[in-house]
């Protein structure tokens, strides 16, 4: 069976080695990058069965964060360009995932026009709960929602740290700003303002779903509503009991299979844990199918 991760990471080379000149020190502050799987193709397809296709997005490095609005522009353009050549070198990867540059709406917007909407090996956009340290909901961000709702494209929504805060830890901070930016969204009106909006979550919609009833007890029958309209992936790292959780509150059709890939589990991420916590699940073969491939092949 087919089986389509939809939050796979890779590093374009030349971006990296572009992003490198304003910041020497970028390996070293982040060690993530470290994970040679996320350059080294081959590799990566060596740790993976056959039946395994990937959506690639790039791994947080984002211009806006190291330099000015052009520039940034600039850099986008580029890994956006190097993700397309990949998807059409390897066949492993299936398609590919945007970038935008948040210092520069404009330059966003038309990147969104020029290069996601039309090339068929771009699907969507990856946005940070935050950028520039400004949650992502900040109304100088909203013409980006307003945009991709208007083109009916996804939103790939990862984590960042809130660098305001001094406890920032990689096992739980992540899993609050997701569902710090779910309810932000939902109280911002989002979905009624942007109907077509599709937001695929990280990390099976972090808390969500385990809040479930204290969302609907506390907030309106509206909001409550709303966050069942987020679309969620995989990528706990195996639970087949939290797996169950996300199904029953976001609803079989809003799963969809998604690992961190390489992340998780060095070297190659935890794409066998969280195939076997998927087996595992009480639910049917079919529905299984619908996480595995088909609701991504819904959603486009």
């Amino acid at each position: 069976m087919t089986k389509i991760d939809v939050f796979a990471h890779v590093l374009p080379t030349d971006f990296y080695n572009r992003m490198q000149k304003f910041d020497d020190n970028l390996l070293a502050k982040n060690s993530y990058l470290q994970n040679d799987v996320l350059t080294d193709i081959a590799k990566r397809k060596s740790g993976l069965d056959s039946d395994v296709k990937q959506v690639i997005s790039n791994v947080n490095s984002n211009p806006e964060d190291y330099t000015d609005a052009k520039t940034s522009a600039e850099l986008c353009r580029l890994a956006n360009d190097e993700l397309i050549s990949m998807v059409q070198d390897n066949d492993m990867f299936i398609a590919a995932v945007g970038m935008l540059p948040m210092n520069s709406i404009s330059d966003a917007l038309d990147i969104i026009d020029e290069q996601i909407a039309k090339n068929k090996e771009m699907i969507g956009v990856q946005l940070f709960t935050r950028a520039l340290n400004k949650p992502i909901i900040s109304e100088e961000y909203q013409p980006v929602f307003s945009k991709l709702n208007e083109l009916n494209i996804p939103i790939w929504l990862h984590p960042v740290f809130d660098e305001t805060r001094t406890d920032n830890n990689i096992v739980f901070s992540w899993e609050y700003e997701l569902t710090q930016t779910m309810y932000d969204i939902v109280k911002k009106g989002f979905f009624e303002k942007y109907p077509d909006l599709k937001i695929i979550v990280h990390h099976a919609g972090a808390m969500v779903s385990f809040f479930s009833q204290r969302i609907k007890h506390i907030m309106s029958p509206t909001e409550y509503n709303d966050f069942k309209k987020f679309y969620v992936d995989t990528a706990l790292l195996g639970n087949t009991k939290a797996l169950e959780l996300t199904v029953d509150f976001f609803g079989i059709e809003h799963v969809l299979f998604g690992t961190d890939a390489p992340f998780g589990i060095i070297p190659y991420g935890a794409t066998n844990e969280i195939i076997s916590a998927i087996d595992y699940m009480t639910i049917p073969n079919y529905q299984k199918d619908m996480i595995y491939h088909k609701n991504f092949e819904n959603i486009q």
